[in-house]
């Protein structure tokens, strides 16, 4: 993927114009005649993602129109943001032939990365299962001598990691195969990796994670990794891996089954986060913990009104085994809290409830500290990285109360979903610590430029970015 682009030595390359409907209209003023007659014959109104090549008088091109749809309103361009949808450039590195390509726009250094990210996932596609491969040339794409193509490289190769776990069907994507995608993972930056499988995590006392995938034909496991400065600050990463999810007895039905093969896009996640972490260097103690599980149907599935016991001694009544992904938490946040570290992050596709609260492209994130949210506010912010935070709301702490048990892994009302989940997990979790739990969707129900249907990385750019500007390189 290194010959995606090119870094600037004042060579030809050919411009792409990003134009709104209002910049249409001022670049034809610039360029009247044989141009602008060719857009107005092929009615190109600078719609968002709509493309035009010009051609130049020998057949090849002279330049490239990309459409951004209206101007944005005086609120969003007074708060600084280019009025260019940086992403809608994804489009252009499938759609455009092999070649050498500059945008004609002076953008600030973090708007080109953004760009030169989005060329990169643009050309992402996953065709493990079909017989023939496109075969595609990509086309190349100036940067500038400043740009750090390190980061935009291990970035992009994270949503590639990413996307195509989450892509790869449940049958070739079980618990062993996770495992196998970590140890590759770890194998690539010389990192330690061990795991506890099957009964041993009995023994080793991570007893809601064998609970949750002792039913399925793949062992139920948790994979450790540990990599970076022993001195550094203690950065553990935690993501949900369950594999498949049929809702064990809770049975999901079929329509509700039919994309649980993403029920691991938390643990893809957290690995194309951490590969990122690794990748860049970052300056810290990095600690990753992944539960891989199935929730299957068999004679060992646990059973809605089981009690059982936590690493943490804590013991949790079964309300629905559909809830399962934050029992397989549970165990690791424990874990993770036990060697005292500066900051847990947890990724999860955890409930529905966060779908209908901000919809599949909004992933919101739930800290106790306003600073921490502060933090990824604005690299959210920077990073074009769309998460919304949602409220430990204390209120509903007593709606996961139980007569037999500590807690309930679900409340008994149909409200606030999410929350309750999060505050199930917060239980598990030190107050003093940063601790940052992500709620996310990790699939694109539609496509958008650089943004196929399937499996998506959320989050990752951001919380990235909130690591760099703590703990440096």
């Amino acid at each position: 993927m290194e010959n995606l682009f090119v870094v600037d030595k004042g060579r030809p390359a050919c411009p792409i114009y990003l134009l709104t409907k209002q910049g249409l209209k001022d670049w034809l003023e610039d360029h009247a005649g044989k141009q602008a007659a060719w857009v107005e014959t092929n009615h190109f109104k600078a719609r968002r993602g709509e493309m035009l090549i010009l051609p130049d008088k020998s057949g090849g091109i002279e330049a490239v129109l990309l459409g951004q749809g209206a101007s944005q309103g005086a609120s969003e361009s007074a708060s600084g943001r280019s009025e260019i949808d940086i992403f809608t450039i994804g489009s252009l590195s499938k759609a455009l032939p092999s070649g050498v390509y500059r945008l004609a726009h002076d953008l600030d250094a973090e708007d080109m990365e953004l760009a030169a990210h989005a060329w990169m996932i643009g050309t992402y596609h996953f065709d493990k299962y079909l017989p023939q491969k496109p075969d595609f040339e990509a086309p190349q794409l100036v940067l500038p001598k400043d740009c750090r193509l390190d980061r935009i490289m291990a970035l992009g190769e994270a949503v590639f990691l990413a996307r195509d776990l989450i892509n790869t069907p449940a049958a070739d994507m079980g618990p062993v195969e996770l495992e196998m995608a970590a140890l590759k993972l770890a194998e690539k930056f010389d990192a330690e990796i061990d795991v506890i499988a099957g009964d041993a995590l009995v023994e080793a006392n991570y007893p809601l994670i064998h609970a949750v995938g002792r039913a399925a034909y793949d062992a139920p496991r948790l994979i450790d990794i540990r990599w970076g400065n022993p001195e550094g600050k203690k950065l553990v990463l935690v993501g949900k891996g369950v594999c498949f999810d049929s809702g064990g007895l809770n049975l999901k039905p079929g329509a509700y089954m039919d994309l649980m093969k993403k029920d691991m896009g938390g643990a893809a996640n957290i690995l194309g986060l951490a590969g990122a972490v690794m990748q860049c260097g970052l300056d810290v103690n990095l600690r990753v913990l992944i539960g891989a599980v199935e929730n299957a149907i068999g004679p060992e599935a646990f059973r809605p009104g089981d009690i059982l016991p936590s690493r943490q001694g804590m013991t949790v009544e079964i309300g629905n085994t559909d809830a399962e992904g934050r029992l397989v938490l549970a165990d690791m946040l424990t874990e993770a809290e036990s060697e005292q570290p500066d900051l847990i992050i947890d990724m999860a596709t955890l409930t529905g409830a966060a779908r209908t609260a901000l919809g599949p492209e909004v992933a919101p994130f739930f800290v106790r500290q306003d600073n921490v949210a502060h933090d990824l506010e604005a690299a959210v912010q920077a990073e074009n990285d769309p998460m919304w935070r949602l409220p430990l709301w204390a209120g509903y702490d007593d709606w996961l109360s139980s007569r037999i048990a500590d807690v309930r892994n679900i409340s008994s009302g149909p409200h606030a979903g999410a929350i309750t989940a999060a505050l199930f997990l917060s239980r598990f979790v030190d107050r003093k610590t940063d601790w940052i739990h992500c709620d996310i969707y990790a699939w694109n129900p539609k496509s958008s430029p650089g943004r196929p249907v399937g499996g998506e990385a959320q989050g990752m750019r951001a919380l990235f970015r909130m690591l760099e500007q703590r703990y440096g390189r």
